[in-house]
Parts: structure tokens; C-alpha cells; sequence
């Protein structure tokens, strides 16, 4: 039996190691953490720090070749390190549940949809048309519509969100009191992660249930959590109120953290985003000082011989010698921007007009791009945002040859035309644009050695061998921030930070004008997803190249992007300069996305919520495709008569029957509300 007046968890002087190579590697290191009945606490750091191993430590799924090898875990009172075999599938049937990442590795891809949660009904002695019945309100109560179709449906057949309540749903099913959550929205768009958010806030209420959120998005643990603590290699390093930490960090790896962030409206020619030196301590690395001592510019001899203690500063905690002066943490990348003067040209890199492109869905016309038509400047970054579906990578898989357009279009690069087709372009066509994708796992190949890939695109791209290639080589290593001692490695032995500036460098190869970005960061941590921008930056600067920037971190797109195309079912609903399509006023539709996003800056946020999904592009609904889900619909109009895109000021264009002077009361009109309510 579950102890009701204990802590919902306690982990006492918790370590861990894997074994690997013949030796245990320690991965946590006399971890100790409380969290209280009805708490939700966040637990945030850079990969590798140990969070998921506090997951699956908690739920003892640590995999074969890890092990605790001190200290303790208590759930609810309950000691989980001597639950026998019985015990402990009991407690994670009716106490503890789990929620990953990716929902679409989470359920099984052969099994539908109601038979996966039917079966956790039937686990507790519920079954036949009570399990179906449970079902359907388990799913209700996840705010999915038409349960009863989703039930009938595989994983595959659900969106990504759709994928996560589920997920939610099924860990929900048991009625827990303990729910963790690891990294339960990376991936999925504003929207749909302010849906999940507020479905588990809602529901953290209803079940009165407490929350290990696991997260390596700051302002997201920001809005979730009650308090939260800094994992640093396997060692908490700061603790307490979440609002505490986040606006007055008391150790450096937490100022650090959030230096990374570009906040309140911070831009690529404003300043460089400060970045973390130096890399974490390899598992089982031998620490006799302050863990993060080596990438501490406030570290000094005491620190790099002396583990701090954990000081108590009055309900917060801090392992840091010199707490005090967290905060004077010297920055590491310098904050003034470089600049040269380049001569700008009139005339667009990229031009696209009219642009088409039409798939044939089970017998039905699918219109995946609908007349697109922009400019893209010399040494600009376009940034593509909207939700999954809306069309974004279509478009840029359209302008790099990996699929033909409909004829009628045109796509012209430095005022010549571009074929649709790959096949059918020049060679300097070709090199003129890259790609960098969103996951390097994926587009380096593991088997060769970064001089081998690298070598590869100099030879196709450039056309250079011997002493040029070599020459070359060890510039654009030099240009990414790459050593040469990089190159004999293969992409295996490297960091998901450091595979990415590789599948950059491949990129500068051919030297482009345009480089396609399509995600490029959303799959790292906020330390090496700063370094990253600030190369992108950097090379823009540098080399005079365009990109096209697709991404749902809306704050990392208002960075780097200097135009915003905003797009919807395919079409283009607002563009504009990137500052005036963030400060608005905007189309509803931006207006949605913009109010989705967590801010660190905003403890209060008024959401411009919308209902349902994005339709489906083979039936779209007629007239303004966004009418049925905009929250300031005006009438008959808007289901009747398609809204042109018209230039509503100095070169910010907005598709919408509601005048650009009404938008801005009725925004005004919000943002006051906002104050209010902050």
C-alpha cells in the first residue's frame, strides 16, 4: 500500500553507472531530490547530463547494462528498490506512468488505436464493453474529437500531436499519481504543444497528480513547473522555485543555459547569442572538483580541486563555491557583431512566382503549395513557419529539384530560370543551393570519415582535388569551428552538435547563395543550438549567402530571419519584415502561433486558441481556408470569398477580409487584456 502523506518522490544520494567497456561509468553522481504530492517539477540540462536515466531509474527500466549503485528511490513511500518482481509491475500499472518523447515509437505501429488502450482497461480487471466505454472518455478527456473514428485508426494514421494524447491518455489510464514526462513536446508545432501543455496542466488539477517534467526547453519547464533543478553530468547543481532560478540563477551553469535563449526580441544584427564552452564530462570521468569547473570562466584553483557542497541559500539550492557571483559570469562569445560592407544588389537571388505543386492522393488532387509567390534577397534569411501540413518543407523540396512543380509557375535564381526538375539543372545550378537537414544522423553517412564526406562534396561541388581540396578542407573546418583533428573521425564518434556543423560545412561546400535550413536546430540543446545560430550568422556575414530557415521555435526564426512567410494549407497567409510581422498587428492565423509559444520573459500568456486541426489540402474548405478555425471570423464572407494577400504597410502583406486598422484595434485590444491579466 501507497503511503498517501508521503512525497510523491524521493530520490536519496541516487547513483547510477553504465558498464560499458569492461567498466562501470558513473552517469549519476549522490543525486538527491524531493518532489511534493501535487508538485510538478522540471528537471532541465544539456543531453547527456542524466535526466532520462533519473526517468527510467524512477520506473527501474534502466536498460541491461545500467545499474544503481548506491543510494535510494522512494514513490509514495514505497522503497521501488526492494519491490519484488510482483510489486513492482503493480506499482507501474497503478501508481507511475510514463510519457516519451516520440509518441510514434511509444505505440505499437501493428496495433489500432483502441485495442492499445483497451488492453490497459482490461490490465485492471475492466473489459468487454466497460473497457470500450472507458476508452472512449479516456479520449475524450484528452480533448480528441470523434473518438470512436480515432479508436478504429493505427499510430501512423494520427498527426503528432494526436500521437502524444494518445500517449497521454494511455498513461493516464491507470489514474497515477506520479506522471513523468520526458521531453513529452519536442518536435511538435506551437499550437499543438500548447495543446498538450494545457491538457496536462488540466489534468495535473483533475487528478490532483505530481510531475517530473524532463525538458531541455527553458520556457516550457517555465510555464509547467513549481520548481525545478539544474542537472549538471549526473549532479544537481542548482534548486528552487522555478521563477527564482530563471530570474536570479545562482550558479553559472545556469546563467549559462539561459544566455543561449534569444529573448525579448533579440536579432542576428543586434548581437551574438552568448554560448558554453568546452563540452560535458564524458560518463565516468573522473571529477574532483566542480563538475563544470573547465567551462567556468569565474573557476579558480579551489574549484577545479574542491567539490562544492550544496548551499542552502533560503529554500534554494546552489553547488557553487561563489554563488554569489553567478551572475558576473564573464560572456564567452563576444555580444558585438562584426560587419563588412558588401555591396547590395537590387535584384532578388531567388525569385518565385505562381508556384504550384499538386499530388495525387488515392485518386484525389492534393494541393500541397498554393500560388507562392516572394522574393529572396542577397545575404537575407527567409524564415517558412506554420504548422505540420501547412506546406513549408514541400515548398523548399520544390526549390531545391527534389520534386517538379506544376507547370505555369516559375522559379528564377539570380534572374535566370530554374528548371523544376534536379536532373535538368547546370552544375553551378546545382551547387548554387544546399540543404542542411534537420537530423545529421541521417544525412552523413556513418561508415566514412569526416574527410571523406568532406572530400566527397569539395570533389561534386567544387571540383577540387589535391592541394586545393586540401586547402579548402581545412578552411570551412576552420569556418564552422572544427579542428582538424576532426577529420579522421567518423560522425558516429561525434556529438549532435558537432555533426551538424559538419552537414554545415558539406553545405558551404560548392560555395551556395542560397543554403535551405529545414529544421536545423530543433533537435539540440539550447547551448548547441546557440553555437549553431551564431555560425549561420556568422557565414551569412561572411560569405554573403541566403537562406531559407524553416523551424516551429518562432524565437529562434525571429532571430535569424529577416523576412517571414507565414503559410496555411500551402498558402502564403502574411509576409512581411521580420519585426513587423512579430510586432504586428498579423493575420489571426500568426496572431495563433505568436500567443502559443512560452515565453521566460511572460510568467502570464492570453492564448488565441484554435479549434480542431488543420484540414485536409485535398478538400480544403472554401473561401478563406482558415475560417474554420479562426477566432475572428467575420461572417458569410469569409467561407464564401478567398481574401487576396494585399500589401497592408511598407512591404507587409496579410491574406484576411478583416482591414489591416481593425486587426490592430482588435490586437490592441488583446494585448491590453494581457497586461491586465499579467
Amino acid at each position: 500500500m501507497t503511503d498517501t502523506s508521503a512525497n510523491a518522490l524521493e530520490l536519496h544520494n541516487l547513483s547510477v553507472a553504465y558498464r560499458v567497456g569492461g567498466r562501470n561509468r558513473a552517469v549519476l553522481r549522490d543525486l538527491s531530490l524531493t518532489i511534493h504530492p501535487g508538485e510538478a517539477y522540471g528537471l532541465v540540462g544539456e543531453s547527456g547530463c542524466g535526466k532520462s536515466t533519473v526517468a527510467l531509474s524512477v520506473v527501474r527500466y534502466l536498460p541491461r547494462n545500467g545499474f544503481i549503485t548506491a543510494g535510494g528511490i522512494s514513490l509514495a513511500g514505497q522503497n521501488v528498490m526492494k519491490l519484488d518482481n510482483e510489486a513492482l509491475r503493480r506499482m507501474r500499472a497503478e501508481n507511475v506512468s510514463m510519457v516519451y518523447q516520440d509518441p510514434g515509437k511509444a505505440l505499437n505501429p501493428s496495433i489500432r488505436i483502441g485495442r492499445q488502450l483497451t488492453e490497459i482497461f482490461e490490465l485492471r480487471g475492466i473489459s468487454g464493453q466497460r473497457a470500450i466505454d472507458q476508452t472512449t472518455a479516456m479520449l475524450n478527456r484528452v480533448r480528441i474529437s470523434d473518438p470512436v473514428r480515432v479508436m478504429q485508426r493505427y499510430p501512423h494514421q494520427l498527426s503528432g500531436g494526436m500521437q502524444q494524447r494518445v500517449g497521454i491518455a494511455m498513461a493516464l489510464a491507470n489514474d497515477p499519481t506520479m506522471l513523468i514526462l520526458d521531453e513529452p513536446t519536442t518536435g511538435l508545432d506551437a499550437t499543438v504543444e500548447a495543446e498538450v501543455l494545457d491538457l496536462i496542466a488540466k489534468l495535473r488539477q483533475e487528478l490532483s497528480a505530481s510531475i517530473l517534467f524532463i525538458s531541455h526547453n527553458l520556457a516550457v519547464v517555465s510555464r509547467m513547473c513549481d520548481r525545478v533543478g539544474v542537472l549538471y553530468a549526473g549532479m544537481l547543481v542548482e534548486e528552487g522555485r522555478t521563477e527564482d532560478v530563471f530570474n536570479n540563477p545562482r550558479h553559472p551553469y545556469t546563467v549559462a543555459l539561459l544566455r543561449c535563449l534569444p529573448r525579448g526580441g533579440q536579432r542576428k544584427d543586434q548581437i551574438r547569442l552568448d554560448t558554453i564552452p568546452g563540452f560535458l564530462p564524458a560518463p565516468g570521468a573522473r571529477i574532483s572538483g566542480c563538475a563544470f569547473a573547465d567551462r567556468c570562466a569565474l573557476a579558480d584553483s579551489r574549484c577545479h580541486s574542491e567539490l562544492p557542497p550544496l548551499h542552502d541559500l533560503g529554500g534554494r539550492l546552489s553547488r557553487c563555491h561563489y554563488h554569489e557571483k553567478a551572475q558576473s559570469l564573464p560572456r564567452t562569445t563576444p555580444g558585438s557583431i562584426t560587419t563588412s560592407a558588401v555591396a547590395t544588389s537590387p535584384e532578388p537571388v531567388l525569385r518565385i512566382a505562381g508556384l504550384n505543386k499538386t499530388y495525387s492522393s488515392h485518386g484525389h488532387a492534393l494541393r500541397a503549395v498554393n500560388d507562392v509567390s516572394l522574393d529572396l534577397m542577397p545575404g537575407q534569411t527567409l524564415g517558412l513557419v506554420g504548422e505540420s501540413g501547412s506546406g513549408k518543407t514541400t515548398l523548399a523540396r520544390l526549390l531545391l529539384g527534389l520534386v517538379s512543380a506544376d507547370a505555369g509557375g516559375e522559379i528564377r535564381l539570380e534572374g535566370k530560370p530554374l528548371a523544376s526538375k534536379l536532373e535538368s539543372r547546370t552544375a553551378e545550378q546545382v551547387k548554387a543551393m544546399q540543404i542542411v537537414f534537420q537530423n545529421p544522423d541521417s544525412a552523413l553517412n556513418r561508415s566514412h570519415s569526416i574527410r571523406h564526406i568532406m572530400g566527397r562534396a569539395l570533389r561534386t561541388l567544387a571540383g577540387l582535388k589535391g592541394s586545393a581540396q586540401q586547402k579548402r578542407l581545412i578552411d570551412l573546418v576552420r569556418s564552422v569551428r572544427l579542428t582538424e583533428r576532426h577529420l579522421s573521425v567518423k560522425p558516429r564518434q561525434l556529438s549532435g552538435g558537432l555533426k551538424q556543423r559538419v552537414a554545415i560545412a558539406r553545405a558551404f561546400a560548392g560555395d551556395p547563395r542560397i543554403v535551405v535550413c529545414d529544421e536545423p536546430t530543433s533537435a539540440l540543446d539550447v547551448s548547441v543550438q546557440a553555437a549553431i545560430l551564431n555560425l549561420l550568422a556568422d557565414l551569412q556575414t561572411k560569405e554573403r549567402v541566403s537562406y531559407i530557415f524553416i523551424s516551429h521555435d518562432l524565437a529562434v526564426v525571429r532571430y535569424l530571419a529577416d523576412q517571414i512567410a507565414v503559410l496555411y494549407l500551402g498558402r502564403i497567409m502574411e509576409l512581411g519584415p521580420s519585426e513587423r510581422v512579430f510586432s504586428g498587428p498579423h493575420h489571426p492565423y500568426t496572431e495563433a502561433l505568436l500567443s502559443a509559444v512560452p515565453k521566460l520573459d511572460e510568467t502570464e500568456n492570453v492564448r488565441v486558441r484554435l479549434d480542431g486541426e488543420i484540414p485536409s489540402a485535398i478538400n480544403p474548405p472554401t473561401g478563406c481556408v482558415f475560417h474554420t478555425r479562426c477566432p475572428r471570423k467575420i461572417g458569410a464572407v469569409c467561407e464564401e470569398q478567398e481574401p487576396p494577400l494585399i500589401d497592408a504597410e511598407h512591404g507587409h502583406k496579410i491574406r484576411c477580409h478583416i482591414p489591416f486598422e481593425e486587426l490592430a484595434r482588435l490586437q490592441n485590444k488583446t494585448d491590453h487584456i494581457k497586461e491586465i491579466t499579467a
